[in-house]
Formats: C-alpha cells, structure tokens, sequence
C-alpha cells in the first residue's frame, strides 16, 4: 500500500452497522485497511477499490503489529468495534466482564499503542466511537456502561499525551443507532427503526471529523437523535 499517496485510515468494527458505512464513506477519500470479523461482510467490502480487509478477532492482540507493517503513516484510525450486551451486576460474569473490557477497552488501546508510530508520522487522528453510556449510568447495563466510560477516560488522557505529535483525540458518542446491536436489545414491538440514527449519518459525522482544518481540534461529540427516545 506505501506506493500509493492516498491518506490511509484503519477502521475496526468494519463488518457492523456503524463500521462498514464509516468504511464506505471514507474510502472515497482514503485507502482504508477494514477490520472485522464476519468473513461475507469482509468480502463486499473488498470489492471496493481502495479498501484492504483484514479479519481479525480484535481479542487476538498478538496480531495487531501486522496492521502497521509496511506502512509509514496513518492518518486516520477509527475504534467503531464494541460488543455491547446489556448484563447487570447481578448477572454479569468474569467471562462477560472480560470479554467486553478487552474488545471496548483494552484493544483499542493496544491497537493505538501499535500505530502510534505511524499515527505521529502523519499528525493522525484517532476516533472513538463512544455512547451516551459513556457519560451517564445505564440502568441494568453495568458492564457496557463502564466499559464506554474507561473508553472516554482513555481518549481524555491520549489526546493530552499525544499533544506534543499533535495527534487529534475524538470521542464520537452516538445514541441510539440502527444497528444489528440495537436491534438485538430490543424488546419485540418497542423497536421503531425510523426514530433512531442512521449509521451513515454516524459516517458523516466522522467525516466531518477528518476533514477538520488543521488549526482546530474537536475534542468530544455527542450525537443525538432528532428526538430524544428517553422523552418519547
């Protein structure tokens, strides 16, 4: 991929409902390395000149020094992998725990330890795909919940570390999105597809995002939808 001067950008959780639109819509502009797990979703994505699939099971951090290998820079690194399962306390087992802090939290933040190299050499910036539940507590949903509050606090203290190499930081919180995710949450009737966002707008918003003039630096978004589920 070096011999082509396009910007470059890595998307993980490019085989979900917000990746593979944040996928598409970049590779317009950009050589995008997708990253995901689901082999067919893979192989749509292939077909689009400019973008590079790697199947990666994001638990296997061993794997993570090959998505650099052979790269100078990376402009653009986009953390939209998250498993979200809502489990209390209650119910919530060291595997349920362990699974959801390593795939939201802990490779996000090994995956960038491995590019930041190639993050400084370009001036990069990294995205995190956050939530509402990143700020505020989700009744019956401990585990996700704190894992997207560790995510923010991990992008809070990147951006001011990374400052000297003038790496962008983002912290993109969408709420409620049509997603296989959501949809997996709710609960038979109650799901109303039209009411939420659309995870191509979540893809604009990140465009918006990357094409940011390089004197100014969006820190945190909230993205909400036009109206609010919890007041309907």
């Amino acid at each position: 991929m070096t011999a082509n001067t396009s910007p470059i950008a890595v998307v993980t959780g490019a085989t979900g409902g917000m990746g593979t639109d944040i996928v598409r819509d970049l590779a317009r502009t950009h050589r995008v390395i997708a990253i995901g797990r689901n082999e067919q979703a893979l192989a749509a994505l292939s077909a689009i000149p400019s973008v590079e699939t790697r199947q990666i099971d994001l638990q296997k951090t061993a794997r993570f020094a090959e998505i650099g290998a052979g790269i100078d820079r990376i402009d653009v690194l986009v953390h939209a992998a998250a498993i979200g399962d809502h489990v209390s306390v209650e119910n919530a087992t060291e595997e349920v725990w362990l699974d959801a802090l390593t795939t939201n939290v802990v490779a996000p933040a090994l995956l960038t330890r491995a590019l930041l190299p190639q993050l400084r050499a370009a001036e990069g910036t990294v995205v995190f795909i956050g939530s509402g539940a990143g700020t505020k507590p989700v009744p019956g949903s401990a585990v996700y919940t704190a894992s997207k509050h560790a995510l923010r606090a991990l992008a809070d203290v990147l951006r001011i570390d990374e400052e000297q190499h003038r790496i962008r930081v983002v912290t993109l919180a969408p709420g409620q999105t049509d997603t296989p995710m959501l949809r997996r949450g709710a609960s038979g009737n109650h799901y109303t597809p039209e009411r939420y966002i659309q995870p191509s707008t979540v893809a604009e918003t990140v465009r918006t995002i990357v094409e940011l003039p390089a004197d100014a630096h969006i820190t945190d978004i909230a993205l909400r939808p036009r109206q609010e589920i919890a007041r309907l």
